[in-house]
């Protein structure tokens, strides 16, 4: 499932997928991957995008829906 929340809170700052992934030090094509839900990142990445973006776990990684 795509990721519309990180890609909306990173383009609300004004990041790149190339800028957010130097600041978590990964690939661009990582931050592409996960935006494009074809990559689950670790929990250690989840943490790193959250803080670069100023926003929780909840806020970019866990979708109420899908529990249900």
């Amino acid at each position: 499932m795509k990721n519309l929340r990180l890609k909306s809170a990173r383009a609300a700052l004004d990041l790149s997928q190339d800028e957010l992934a130097k600041r978590c030090h990964v690939s661009r094509q990582t931050i592409n991957a996960i935006e494009k839900g074809d990559y689950n990142p670790t929990i250690n990445l989840c943490v790193a995008i959250c803080k670069e973006l100023h926003k929780t776990l909840d806020d970019l990684f866990w979708d109420p829906e899908e529990e249900a």
